[in-house]
């Protein structure tokens, strides 16, 4: 099931208006993606890293998600070094490095890593409900977050479904396996949960509409900008002029 293990806390971070958090994340990030440095590159790893501090983030669950990224990057260490052709930095007996490819792999890692930090800091710091409202409020397409809200409402629904027909095709007698019997089983429950998961969309559509729904979720969230919001807008916009300057 899905988890918010940061979007509850007491910090700096969490009290700052969640529309500002958004919109500086995106900047910042499309900036970070775009750069090339490895000073700014750099830079910008610290610079979330910091955030991820003054959000007072717990660090055991910031480290799994850390790792899960780079056992990514892992790949990319390996494997570009020795297809991306160019100046050739090293060569074993067959294999051959390549000085681009290493580069490559190098600010990919630093960029997927200055990235996350930051979304883990300025974006998981809030709830998806409050998410799906400072998407709207930044005239993303309606049906959009209004699809976000209804999925991360109703995923919990299907995953206990899901649970449900698989306990039923264990006392069956099901166990799992590679032969064909199996596959058959799994698609027949794969099938049977879009079944059910329409059904329940329709029956879910048709209460909405009996209680007077206007395709509009309304925000218990109460969006306000002060002294600490305007002093946090001046700091991001300061820190992005800086890397494009340096960029």
């Amino acid at each position: 099931m899905l988890q918010e293990p940061f979007a509850f806390g007491n910090s700096f971070v969490h009290q700052l208006d969640p529309r500002l958090r958004l919109i500086s994340a995106c900047v910042y990030s499309t900036v970070v993606a775009l750069s090339r440095s490895f000073h700014v590159l750099t830079a910008a790893a610290l610079i979330s890293f910091l955030w991820v501090v003054l959000a007072q983030l717990p660090v055991r669950d910031i480290v799994k998600r850390i790792i899960v990224l780079n056992s990514f990057n892992v790949l990319l260490w390996i494997v570009l070094p020795l297809t991306f052709q160019g100046p050739i930095m090293l060569a074993l007996g067959p294999l051959t490095i390549y000085k681009a490819g290493l580069v490559m792999a190098v600010q990919i890692t630093l960029k997927s890593n200055a990235i996350l930090l930051m979304i883990m800091a300025l974006v998981t710091t809030m709830n998806l409900a409050v998410l799906g409202h400072a998407l709207n409020w930044c005239h993303v397409p309606d049906k959009i977050v209004h699809l976000l809200l209804v999925t991360y409402r109703y995923v919990f629904l299907i995953e206990q479904e899901y649970q449900r027909l698989m306990r039923a095709a264990r006392l069956r007698g099901f166990r799992p396996g590679t032969n064909l019997h199996a596959y058959k089983t799994y698609a027949s429950i794969v099938g049977m949960l879009f079944i059910r998961s329409a059904v329940r969309a329709d029956r879910v559509q048709k209460a909405m509409l009996c209680r007077g729904f206007k395709h509009q979720f309304y925000c218990l969230h109460e969006f306000s900008t002060g002294i600490h919001e305007w002093i946090f807008a001046s700091a991001m916009a300061g820190i992005i002029i800086v890397l494009i300057y340096f960029e």
